[in-house]
Order: C-alpha cells, then sequence, then structure tokens
C-alpha cells in the first residue's frame, strides 16, 4: 500500500511539473471542415476503415505524449488534422496532451513510466529503434494491427524491415513523408541574380556544385550575412549523398558502418569548405546558439531569411507550414509569393537521381500503455487519409485556404512524397536509436559543418572508424541477444 501511495504522489507531481514545462499553458480552439468535405471524408472512410461496431476502441480517449501536438488547433490559421478528424468524428474518439520539454522527453516518460502512469503514444522517431525497443520503452504493434490487411499495402514491408526485433515491430508507420527541406525567400534569391532553385530542380541542375556557388557569393562574414543557419543544416547536407553512416542490412541483420563510402567523403568535404569558407553561422562563436535564438520560435529555423541574412533555411517542412502572418514575419511574404522551398541538392557524382530522406509518420506505442487499441485505431485513420484521394484533395485544399500555398509548392510538396516513398530510401537511425556512445559518435560526425574545429573527412574516419565498429558490434550483439 505504502508502494502505491508514493507511485501515486510521484505520478501527481510530475503530472504538475509537465503540464508547466512548456511554458504558458495554450488553449485548444475548435476547427472544423467544410460540411461538405466532413461527409466525403466520413463516406470515404466506409471504404477502408471497420465500422464503429467491429472496433472495440470506439468511444475512447487515448494519451499523447510530446513536446508538441499535432492534432489540437490553437488559431484559426492553423489547418484541421484529418486524421484526428476522422479518429473524432467516426468513432466518437479522443485525444489528450502531456506535454513534455524536448531535451527531457525520455527521462520524463521514463518517470511517467515508473509511476504506473505510462501514457499511450508517442511520436515515430528516427531515434526510437532499436535502443527503445531492446530497453522496454515501447511495446510490439503486432497484437494491435493486422499488418496484412490491404490498408498497409505499401508501408508494411518497410515497418517489419527496418523497425522489427525478431517477428515484432515496434514503430506503427501510417506513411512516409519527406525530411529536411530548403525553404528560401525568391525576393532574395532574385535580389542576388541566382537562378531559382525549384527551376534547378526540375531541370535535374540542383546540384552540390551548383548550391555551393550560391552559399559563396552570399556569404560575407563580415556583414554576419550566411548561407546557412539553424540546427540541422549539417546533418542534411552530409545524409544527402544517398548513404548514412550507420544503416541496417536485412540480408545479414546487422547495423553496419559504411565509413569506406566514397559518397559520404564527398558529403563531408562539402560540409568542410562550407564551413571553411565562413558560409554558415558561427553558432559557435554566439554561446553555441542560432541567431537570435530565444527571439520568437522561428528563430531556431532561418532568423534573418526575410532580412536578407540568410540564404536559405534547412529544417523539416513543418517549419514553414503555420498561420500566414507568423510566416510571412519570420521568413518571406507570402502574400507575395516570396515563400519557396526546395530538397536539398544533390550528389553530382551521385546516380544522378535526387534523393530526400523517408521519415516515417506514425507513433510507437508506450510500454503499459492503458489504451493501445486506440493508438492502433488513430493510427489506421492516418493511414486512411494517406491513400484516399478524398482526404488527400481535402489536405491539399487546407494548404491553399489556410497557408495561401501556391500550385508550384504544392507540386513540390508532392514531388517530395514521391521522392520519399520511391526505392531510394534514406533512412537515418537518429542518436538515440544506437545508444548513448554510438550514437554521439555519429551525431559529431554529422555536426562537422558547425564546428569551429572541422576536421576533413580523412580525419574523421582515423578518429572514428574504429570506435564505431566496436560499439556496432555490441549493438548487433544486443539484438541478436535480445528476448522480448
Amino acid at each position: 500500500m505504502l508502494k502505491r501511495t508514493i507511485a501515486l504522489l510521484l505520478a501527481a507531481v510530475l503530472i504538475l511539473a509537465l503540464v508547466g514545462c512548456g511554458g504558458k499553458k495554450r488553449v485548444p480552439i475548435e476547427l472544423t471542415l467544410s460540411t461538405e468535405d466532413s461527409e466525403a471524408i466520413l463516406n470515404a472512410a466506409g471504404i477502408y476503415l471497420p465500422t464503429v461496431e467491429d472496433t472495440a476502441a470506439a468511444g475512447t480517449t487515448i494519451n499523447w505524449y510530446a513536446w508538441f501536438d499535432d492534432f489540437h488547433n490553437y488559431s484559426e490559421g492553423e489547418v484541421v488534422n484529418t486524421g484526428y478528424f476522422t479518429f473524432k468524428n467516426r468513432y466518437g474518439c479522443d485525444i489528450e496532451w502531456t506535454e513534455c520539454v524536448w531535451d527531457e522527453r525520455f527521462s520524463q516518460l521514463a518517470n511517467l513510466m515508473l509511476a504506473g502512469t505510462s501514457p499511450d503514444f508517442y511520436n515515430a522517431e528516427t531515434e526510437n529503434f532499436p535502443y527503445y525497443a531492446l530497453h522496454g520503452t515501447f511495446q510490439p504493434i503486432n497484437p494491435y494491427i493486422d499488418l496484412d490487411d490491404p490498408l498497409w499495402d505499401g508501408i508494411s514491408d518497410y515497418m517489419r524491415t527496418y523497425f522489427s526485433l525478431g517477428d515484432d515491430v515496434y514503430l506503427l508507420c501510417t506513411d512516409l513523408y519527406f525530411g529536411s527541406i530548403l525553404a528560401y525567400n525568391r525576393r532574395v534569391i532574385d535580389e542576388w541574380g541566382f537562378d531559382d532553385p525549384a527551376e534547378l530542380f526540375y531541370n535535374n541542375e540542383w546540384t552540390w556544385d551548383e548550391f555551393y556557388e550560391m552559399c559563396e557569393d552570399f556569404s560575407d562574414d563580415d556583414d554576419e550575412r550566411y548561407a546557412l543557419d539553424g540546427w540541422v543544416y549539417s546533418r542534411a547536407l552530409q545524409r544527402s549523398c544517398g548513404t548514412t553512416i550507420i544503416s541496417y542490412d536485412p540480408e545479414t541483420d546487422k547495423f553496419i558502418s559504411n565509413m569506406d563510402d566514397v559518397a559520404l567523403e564527398r558529403a563531408g568535404n562539402l560540409l568542410y569548405d562550407l564551413n571553411k569558407n565562413q558560409c554558415v553561422w558561427p553558432y559557435y562563436e554566439h554561446g553555441y546558439k542560432v541567431r537570435n535564438q530565444g527571439a520568437s520560435g522561428a528563430a531556431d529555423f532561418g532568423d534573418g531569411l526575410k532580412e536578407g541574412d540568410l540564404l536559405f533555411s534547412c529544417g523539416g517542412p513543418y517549419h514553414i507550414t503555420g498561420p500566414v502572418e507568423d510566416i510571412s514575419a519570420d521568413y518571406a511574404d507570402v502574400t507575395a509569393n516570396e515563400l519557396m522551398f526546395v530538397p536539398l541538392p544533390r550528389d553530382p557524382q551521385g546516380n544522378g537521381q535526387q534523393l530526400v530522406e523517408s521519415d516515417p509518420m506514425g507513433y510507437c506505442i508506450v510500454k503499459n500503455a492503458p489504451n493501445p487499441e486506440g493508438v492502433a485505431l488513430l493510427a489506421m485513420c492516418d493511414r486512411f487519409k494517406a491513400i484516399d484521394p478524398t482526404v488527400m484533395s481535402v489536405d491539399r485544399k487546407q494548404k491553399v485556404e489556410k497557408y495561401l500555398w501556391t500550385d508550384e509548392m504544392l507540386d513540390m510538396y508532392d514531388k517530395c512524397i514521391e521522392l520519399a516513398n520511391g526505392d531510394d530510401v534514406i533512412l537515418a537511425y537518429e542518436e538515440n536509436a544506437l545508444g548513448s556512445t554510438l550514437g554521439v559518435i555519429c551525431t559529431d560526425i554529422e555536426r562537422n559543418g558547425m564546428q569551429a574545429d572541422a576536421k576533413t573527412w580523412a580525419q574523421i574516419k582515423e578518429e572514428n572508424e574504429e570506435r564505431i565498429q566496436y560499439y556496432l558490434d555490441d549493438l548487433n550483439n544486443e539484438v541478436a541477444n535480445f528476448v522480448p
């Protein structure tokens, strides 16, 4: 009884802490779709999804644990999440949000689990597997999802190949999304006389060479004008070669090192040159912070893009989707068609194909989740919106109406989705996925383009190749000896 009382007290304290950890508590507002769109989605759902009567999770609530809320709306300028719409309006279900701090996300989750108050689900990040499956943070999805159901055609093999331990799958992927993109201000591009990156992309001329020439011409350390800033450009450019430092080999069922791959070397040399030629914001000279960090929510991604002090803002596509007034204030005047984006440039010595990172969209079910069936039902609703033309058209229309996206932006978005779902899968197991030591080594290599003491690829290999293999052997042994 005493243990239970202590656990409940810990849970109460932790929940109070989590409520306050995100700063001022935001209040969701109720947005809805037009009657026509609502009816179209709910009618189409009957083709793909189970009936309410056949669904035990109908009428239940699930708890979402994350540093962001992907479901509720907090301003009129946001779009309606059509997967959540179906989940709520077809099945009478709902979602509660437990907010966490990003850099404490796993420690806070562990505390919730220890207190016996596990949330139901977490975002499908590539940092979740295999480490957090091996160590009991997440549980298999197999008991709750029939991966042989036609609903999962085209994605089930991806889950089984890249996120399985034995016969158990640990990441519930509803779709493949594209990773980092380069956003830019067309007015600034035009003022400098550069070719439009989108046009170069469609002409198959968007290469590292073209990109590097722009970056070098634009950058001037004395004027604090830089081509790149933010947290992710270094890793995104490193991966744009099509090869990751660590990858999974399905034939041997092992994680392998690609340090000898010449494509990695070419990408590493590109980052070294960008850094040494002062084309990147020297955040190490500013307390390891990006430009004006903390000035606004957008400062992490591309502060200076609107003023012409930054050429490219590198980040996930989410960083340019938001209320028009916010995007126009931070990046480019959306109403004047200044905002555009493009995938990372390609390696001119590669296979000639444009490549993008393939990021899994979906969820991981937390160990001891109170309502895993509800999470599975939400995932089915999300999968439905990824394959049904009716829902796709509604999502597309919302981008036009809410974000004022042009046909050019919509077409580029569609092209990036197409590339992410193509044959060339770039899947990077992020830092936490590989265990603390191996993950940190890989992260440090990918962040070489941001460091004051940037190294050549030859130096990187000499310092890290043997260490990587040592810790890879440990990881592979742990996977091979894993007992569910």
